[in-house]
């Protein structure tokens, strides 16, 4: 018995399963025409046919050679719905599948569904304006150039000729002035629109037309259909996804209970080796299921999640997917972190105190040049991060990403300073999970604590403040995205306690408690003057601020104040 659908078929590889389709589809009493792609070797052409010589309702068209994006695969379609509606006068609709595609639904289902839609036709089909569908390629050129070459195997001579048109201002225009139309390949048709198509006067006019226009499967019946349909439902009864790249979605064994829950007449593209899949839509028990009105969007949430994961992923954690891509990551790094340069400079143990009021985990300089240093000395941390200075400075903003995503779950702070690798700043300054805070000039306090050689000591202090002043010039610029906060000097140790409650505030480990205790600060005695011999020197020290020469704010004789942060 007809069910009045025939089943169109591009068959291109997997014939054994393409075979196992078609015996399904004629089984149930659907007319089969196949077309079998021309580059498909003739001895296995052959044996197909004779597999399926003992069908009775399934023909095999005239043979195309169907390369991806060429009008062969409009040619295929034309052809094959020909012989379909010259050799099959009771079909109503017109059924185009591929070799890889599954029915997932029984077969009758589908013939009642379309029984009582007589004149609906189901073809997905929208401008170019309305739905920008294409990704990374052509919108509304694919209509107005020329494309004689292929995309694929003549890449180099495709984009040269786009560009040439371009330039000459080249431009087509649409044959009477007919509205192009995209939308899947994949479409159903009655049989008075589909011959309408076929048979149009103007046919001749619109092959030629789209015979160079680009990817002409996905626009030509979506666009003729729109002449003469008098009701269009723009949506495929078959379920394919795509991925961001526009390539689509392969479905496997374990994307079993995915399709059931689809409700969907057809998948594709199905692994030709995925025999659950085959066995469970079109074994015995596939009469007993019970679905409901066709609904994808059931599992475009799960597409979507997949799509996000795979371009996204988790924040600060690079896949392969995203890695060789800029811009693609989801968040520099993996948590919020904090960087303090010219503290353990000012103050004695700053790393103990800072460990000891926030409950952070807090490491040396990791970007010394000798080593990373690591809280405690350690060598190697979690996730065999090295402290070697020559790996880690093979890629900095590797190393950091590294880092915070291997300790993650506890808020991590490092020192840094002009001395260290200065590679690293560029990504402080871009990172929103950074929080830099800076004491400017501190680095001078070691300098001046230290016995060496006044000459050696100005050389030094003149290219540390070089660095940091290219440090604070960089993490000013408008892209920048950590939270900076920088002081002089001068106007730090002037009151130290609210910038230090700022930070440990920020770091958010406390629940808002004011700081009662302070580092201690080290002893500042002659500071002024140090400075001062390196302006009569010939080095500027403008990154302190307005230092007083001596005794240090801290010495000077005044009445005491009852902040934590004396000297001892």
């Amino acid at each position: 018995m007809t069910l009045g659908v025939g089943i169109v078929m591009l068959v291109h590889t997997a014939l054994d399963r393409a075979e196992q389709v078609a015996r399904h589809w004629a089984k149930a009493g659907c007319p089969v025409v196949i077309h079998v792609d021309k580059s498909v070797p003739r001895r296995a052409h052959d044996a197909f046919r004779k597999a399926l010589a003992d069908v009775e309702d399934l023909r095999f068209s005239r043979r195309h050679r169907c390369e991806w994006g060429s009008w062969g695969l409009v040619a295929a379609t034309q052809d094959a719905s020909a012989l379909m509606l010259r050799d099959f006068a009771e079909v109503r609709h017109v059924y185009l599948a591929s070799g890889s595609c599954l029915p997932l639904r029984p077969v009758a289902e589908l013939a009642a569904y379309l029984a009582e839609r007589p004149k609906t036709d189901f073809i997905e089909s929208a401008t170019t304006a309305d739905v920008p569908w294409t990704i990374g390629g052509l919108e509304e050129e694919r209509f107005t150039l020329l494309f004689p070459f292929s995309w694929r195997r003549q890449r180099f001579l495709f984009d040269r000729f786009v560009d040439l048109q371009r330039r000459v201002r080249f431009k087509r225009k649409m044959p009477n002035g007919i509205v192009p139309h995209m939308g899947s390949q994949w479409w159903c048709l009655t049989r008075q629109t589909l011959s309408a198509i076929l048979e149009d006067p103007e046919r001749k006019t619109y092959d030629r037309y789209f015979s160079r226009v680009w990817i002409p499967d996905e626009s030509y019946f979506q666009t003729l259909a729109r002449q003469y349909s008098p009701r269009i439902e723009s949506r495929s009864l078959t379920l394919s996804k795509f991925d961001f790249q526009g390539k689509p979605h392969i479905f496997y064994d374990d994307h079993l209970q995915l399709l059931k829950r689809s409700d969907c007449f057809v998948a594709r593209k199905i692994w030709p080796k995925a025999d659950r899949l085959y066995d469970a839509f079109m074994g015995p028990h596939a009469e007993d299921q019970h679905r409901d009105e066709p609904s994808p969007g059931k599992i475009d949430r799960i597409f979507a999640r997949a799509v996000e994961r795979r371009t996204r992923g988790r924040p600060g954690l690079y896949m392969h997917s995203r890695f060789p891509n800029y811009g693609w990551e989801n968040g520099q790094t993996a948590e919020k972190y904090s960087v303090f340069q010219g503290f353990d400079a000012l103050f004695r143990d700053f790393d103990l105190w800072l460990a000891r009021t926030t409950g952070c985990q807090v490491h040396g300089h990791l970007f010394a040049p000798a080593r990373a240093e690591f809280a405690n000395g350690q060598p190697v941390i979690q996730g065999a991060l090295s402290d070697a200075a020559g790996l880690r400075d093979m890629n900095p903003k590797a190393f950091l990403t590294n880092f915070t995503w291997n300790l993650r779950g506890e808020r991590q702070c490092f020192q840094f300073s002009p001395a260290d690798t200065q590679k690293i700043v560029p990504h402080f300054g871009t990172d929103p999970n950074a929080q830099v805070s800076i004491i400017s000039g501190a680095w001078a306090v070691p300098l001046f604590r230290s016995n060496r050689n006044f000459g050696e000591l100005r050389a030094e202090a003149a290219l540390y403040q070089q660095i940091e002043a290219k440090m604070l010039e960089e993490l000013r610029k408008p892209h920048v995205k950590a939270r900076v906060r920088a002081w002089t000097m001068a106007e730090f140790i002037e009151a130290p306690m609210e910038p230090l409650q700022t930070i440990i505030d920020e770091i958010g480990q406390t629940t808002g408690r004011r700081l009662t205790e302070a580092p201690v600060m080290e002893d500042l005695t002659g500071f002024g003057q140090f400075l001062q011999n390196l302006k009569n020197q010939g080095m500027h020290p403008y990154l302190m601020g307005d230092f007083p020469i001596d005794p240090s704010p801290e010495a000077k004789p005044k009445r005491r104040r009852k902040k934590p942060y004396l000297v001892s």
